[in-house]
């Protein structure tokens, strides 16, 4: 079992920054990559961006050049910078690990104002 607890988000104004964080927790070591998503009213859940164990990352194409996922091995977290924000990036974002299945944070409330 994997734990996943986001921290992070709030409001902020277009243009602005945020940085949101995932702890993990439980069985770290069967990890293989670990994502962050997006869910805005009214629309399906939608990929933003993902690290694998070695590090490869990828990102969507709408938030490449704004978006940076990290991770800090030690601290068993993994980041989203999120820099010139849209109000189109108003979401919940959450946090996702994947091992032998796929496990889910609760989310975080990002709210971009015009």
């Amino acid at each position: 079992q994997v734990q996943l607890v986001e921290s992070g988000g709030g409001l902020v104004q277009a243009g602005g920054s945020l940085r949101l964080s995932c702890a993990a927790s439980g069985s770290i070591s069967s990890i293989n990559v670990m994502g962050w998503y997006r869910q805005a009213p009214g629309k399906q859940r939608e990929l933003v961006a993902g690290i694998t164990s070695g590090g490869s990352t990828n990102y969507a194409n709408s938030m490449k050049g704004r978006f940076t996922i990290s991770r800090d091995n030690a601290k068993n977290t993994v980041y989203l910078q999120m820099n010139s924000l849209k109000p189109e990036d108003t979401a919940v974002y959450y946090c996702a690990a994947g091992s032998s299945g796929w496990y889910w944070g609760k989310g975080t409330l990002v709210t971009v104002s015009s």
